[in-house]
């Protein structure tokens, strides 16, 4: 009878210990799926690319055309502007307030993107500088011009309105921007004009 008993508490007790660790086990698992899930979602959103392509249209009676693109990933934006139809030298190219291209002369655009109210200048000055303030691009003698930049201060869509494009408009200058005039470097008339939408 002793026996008997002893070989019951002994099965009970080793299928206590047998639950219990199923148990841990289960959880460790349930542990690992939630870890993964959330490394699954975090690599995600760095792999996830977002891109808006904006049509520069002629204002001013000017004969300008291009397209800039705006990609986003890893939490870095660059702009790649591809922009014809303009005389041999140096333009200046910003991004403006509002994200509006209906007047003839690109004035609906309102001023350069400034949302943290700084003092326009040369990008990356340390003297401070627009959000819009790109700067001037050289065109070539055939009227072609290229603008490359890449930047963690934009992003596209985000909640962060000091950093998020959407809304805005592409304009370029015919003039060269000199980073000192205020409140916008004396860049001349507007000749190009896009707006920036998803």
């Amino acid at each position: 009878m002793k026996r008997i008993s002893l070989s019951l508490i002994l099965c009970a007790s080793l299928f206590v210990i047998g639950c219990k660790n199923d148990k841990k086990e289960k959880e460790v698992e349930e542990k690992s799926e939630t870890e993964m899930t959330s490394e699954t979602k975090m690599e995600k959103e760095e792999k996830e690319v977002k891109k808006v392509k904006v049509q520069l249209n002629a204002v001013s009676d000017s004969k300008l055309s291009g397209n800039v693109v705006f990609t986003e990933e890893n939490g870095e934006v660059t702009m790649t502007a591809m922009i014809s139809g303009l005389e041999e030298g140096k333009h200046a190219i910003h991004i403006h307030e509002k994200g509006d291209c209906s007047a003839a002369d690109g004035s609906s655009a309102g001023g350069h993107w400034n949302p943290t109210d700084a003092k326009h200048g040369k990008w990356g000055s340390a003297d401070g500088y627009h959000k819009g303030d790109i700067g001037n691009f050289e065109v070539d003698a055939n009227g072609n011009g290229t603008v490359n930049l890449t930047t963690s201060e934009w992003c596209i869509g985000c909640d962060d309105a000091k950093k998020n494009l959407v809304g805005k408009a592409v304009i370029v200058h015919n003039g060269v921007d000199d980073y000192t005039s205020q409140p916008s470097g004396a860049a001349g008339t507007r000749v190009g004009c896009g707006v920036i939408k998803k």
